[in-house]
């Protein structure tokens, strides 16, 4: 693969790093320094074109202040290489850790949500309007008939297990527990979005795609969602999982904090961002990919986060106000 980048050295070692369903990652030293090296799974003709409009997107994003590590060019000037059916991209190499919400002060809350309002206006800038875009399109909400039905899947499969453990007690109340929530709640189904609330979003900004340099944001990483969505829907989700605490309960206060530096920074007003809550909490009632993975693609990598995944859900439909008044107050 180096060959196809001579500017970068000879190699030295190269590493794994991640492994995930998409993609794998590597830390690869060479005589010229450390990159990373990213091998993208699928070397279709359109995954490669995407992949390359990403990386023109993150290249312009890095030009207007966004830190990002943008793709390296290769001989050809190219960002995109295949090699024995697969795509790979070079990568600088960013010294940096994650952090969660709980390592996050009010401050560093601050910075991250404005931050995120930060990457959703130069995303806008750097794609266009996204309304006009052919992704642009109504943004409907769960069914709970069609989830009900897969309640009933996950029972079954969660009860025949030869070895049941804790982790299946759990799930099968979870279960049981979230159909009674969406019994009762069915009513408050929102209604679809309009291609107008739509905006070019990272689509993946969670703790382990933001890389800190101190308290510091040093890159943002991994790109591959980048789409069109409700941009506040984004700020929610991501909310989600920076601040949940292993009990499933959210630090409101962070939130807050988070939320308002969000709403700045992107121009969003109080109304949307509640509207974003409020659908996102549905979408939250009504999903199960954890056990998904679990029992239907028997991969159990997921499997830790359940338990505060599935708190959360029930929680923030007992505390619903309260976490609508930290997003749009």
């Amino acid at each position: 693969m180096l060959r196809r980048y001579p500017a970068y050295g000879e190699p030295l070692s190269c590493v794994p790093v991640t492994q995930g369903l998409l993609n794998r990652g590597y830390r690869l030293t060479t005589t010229r320094g450390t990159f990373f090296l990213k091998q993208h799974l699928d070397a279709s003709t359109s995954h490669h074109a995407t992949i390359a409009r990403q990386h023109r997107a993150t290249e312009r994003l890095h030009a207007l202040g966004v830190p990002v590590a943008p793709a390296l060019p290769n001989a050809e000037g190219l960002t995109v290489a295949e090699l024995d059916g697969h795509c790979y991209a070079l990568h600088p190499w960013v010294e940096g850790r994650h952090r969660d919400g709980a390592q996050l002060t009010a401050a560093g809350s601050r910075r991250l949500g404005a931050l995120l309002g930060f990457v959703h206006t130069c995303l806008e800038r750097v794609l266009g309007a996204a309304g006009a875009h052919p992704a642009a399109r109504a943004y409907g909400s769960a069914d709970p008939e069609d989830t009900y039905r897969l309640i009933d899947e996950l029972l079954v499969l969660a009860r025949s297990r030869r070895r049941r453990v804790a982790f299946d007690e759990l799930a099968e109340h979870r279960l049981v527990e979230r159909r009674r929530l969406l019994a009762a709640h069915a009513h408050r189904r929102p209604a679809a979005a309009a291609p107008a609330a739509g905006g070019w979003v990272h689509g993946d900004f969670h703790p382990l795609n933001v890389l800190y340099r101190g308290a510091e944001p040093a890159a943002i990483v991994d790109w591959d969602r980048l789409g069109v969505q409700p941009r506040a829907e984004e700020a929610v989700r991501a909310a989600m999982i920076f601040y949940v605490q292993p009990s499933g309960r959210l630090d409101l206060g962070k939130v807050r904090a988070y939320a308002r530096a969000y709403r700045r920074a992107a121009g969003v007003d109080a109304a949307e961002l509640a509207a974003a809550v409020h659908r996102v909490w549905w979408e939250r009632l009504n999903d199960f990919w954890i056990l998904r993975w679990r029992y239907q693609l028997h991969d159990s990598r997921a499997d830790p986060q359940f338990p505060a995944v599935s708190a959360l859900a029930v929680w923030w439909t007992r505390e619903y106000d309260a976490v609508c008044d930290a997003f749009a107050s």
